[in-house]
């Protein structure tokens, strides 16, 4: 009798699983379709000083992400679909929820995943400026209706790379930002519905500022030991405010986990560096007033290609690598393949914790469970037929 009950009882409860797959609470916003028929554009606006997601203030407590296994190089050896499916259950149990690539996603099946797990994407719509100006319409246009999709990225601190082509008597910094303006026209010709944001290493200069008028939102790299301190006492918050009238975000920021002076690694400096350079990130929130719309930590796991110098090889781990722009704490010594807040093999670092005990202002708290799949009230009218048949 008891198995009897047991199994009619599990049949009504995948029954009620079943009718409530396709709604669960989104972090930041309302109850949410999600596989069950068409899915909706997410509406994102920017007004009244803040980046506003279906209505509802947002910060993002965001992640870099760039899985690139060990032996392959980037970009030919990027695996979105191979590794979205445990990364994002990693994300989201530290309370991620935006991530930015550095190629496109384009892949609707790797979006499904992550909006399941309730994280965003600041798709990079065009990186190499190898490629035609045109190309970052063909990305927009492939995946600019998914519900993911949070705004648009152009370039990663270009002024640094020349759009990773360098630069050349044929091809300087002027040249890289009339092609990232040409490229912000094309995208928001293409898709007015979503932001349209640049990756730019450190402050860009007023110059800058009023070429690309034309970007809604900046996303700034920096690496300014364990703090953002600015010009004049100041930070690097207020340098931009008394710069720009616009918002920004931390594009890249973080520490890496090998100390060149020794002890090596240093997880602890690695850790420290999380907690007190992301706490100030939420200080200057937008969804409290400030300026910044959130932060992307560099980076959600290592890789092992990044070390070029002699004797390094992409199936080893290596010390070294460079970097343009500030220094990392404690060492102001890039070391490229030490960034994550996870190893290689995906185990977690104590910057890890560190980042998943930090407060998202729009929650006020960091999440202490998974927030999973829950009932909703219709739903059990499921187990009624069962109740009256025992």
């Amino acid at each position: 009798m008891s198995s009897f009950i047991s199994s009619r009882f599990l049949a009504s409860l995948a029954a009620v699983f079943v009718s409530t797959h396709g709604l669960r609470k989104h972090r930041g916003g309302s109850a949410i379709s999600l596989g069950l028929g068409q899915q909706n554009q997410t509406r994102v606006e920017i007004s009244g000083g803040k980046l506003l997601v279906n209505g509802e203030p947002f910060h993002m407590k965001g992640v870099c992400w760039n899985p690139v296994p060990k032996g392959a190089t980037h970009p030919e050896g990027l695996d979105y679909a191979g590794f979205v499916d445990a990364d994002s259950l990693i994300m989201q149990e530290a309370g991620i929820n935006v991530l930015r690539p550095y190629e496109p996603i384009t892949d609707t099946a790797v979006l499904d995943k992550l909006f399941e797990r309730g994280i965003y994407v600041v798709n990079s719509a065009y990186s190499y400026g190898g490629e035609p100006a045109q190309s970052a319409v063909d990305v927009v246009n492939a995946v600019k209706d998914h519900p993911a999709i949070l705004m648009w990225a152009v370039g990663n601190e270009w002024n640094y790379n020349g759009i990773y082509l360098g630069y050349s008597d044929s091809f300087n910094f002027f040249d890289a930002r009339d092609r990232v303006k040409e490229v912000v026209d094309l995208i928001k010709a293409a898709d007015p519905a979503h932001p349209v944001s640049t990756i730019y290493g450190e402050l860009p200069d007023n110059d800058t500022l009023a070429v690309l008028s034309n970007v809604d939102v900046w996303g700034i790299n920096a690496y300014r030991g364990i703090g953002f301190s600015g010009g004049e006492g100041g930070t690097l918050f207020t340098d931009w405010k008394h710069r720009s009238d616009k918002l920004m975000y931390m594009g890249e920021y973080g520490a890496d986990a090998y100390d060149a002076r020794g002890p090596n690694p240093n997880y602890t400096a690695q850790a420290d560096a999380t907690r007190e350079l992301t706490n100030l990130i939420v200080a200057e929130s937008a969804v409290n007033g400030g300026v910044c719309l959130g932060g992307l930590i560099f980076e959600f796991a290592d890789e092992w290609w990044k070390d070029k110098s002699e004797g390094s090889a992409a199936d080893k781990h290596d010390t070294g690598g460079i970097a343009p722009g500030g220094g990392p704490y404690p060492d102001a010594t890039f070391n490229e393949e030490w960034w994550g807040l996870l190893d290689i093999d995906r185990q977690p670092r104590a910057a890890f914790q560190e980042y998943k005990a930090t407060i998202n202002p729009m929650l006020g708290a960091p999440p202490k469970e998974d927030a999973g799949w829950r009932l909703q009230p219709l739903a059990l009218l499921w187990l009624l037929p069962v109740f009256a048949s025992l």
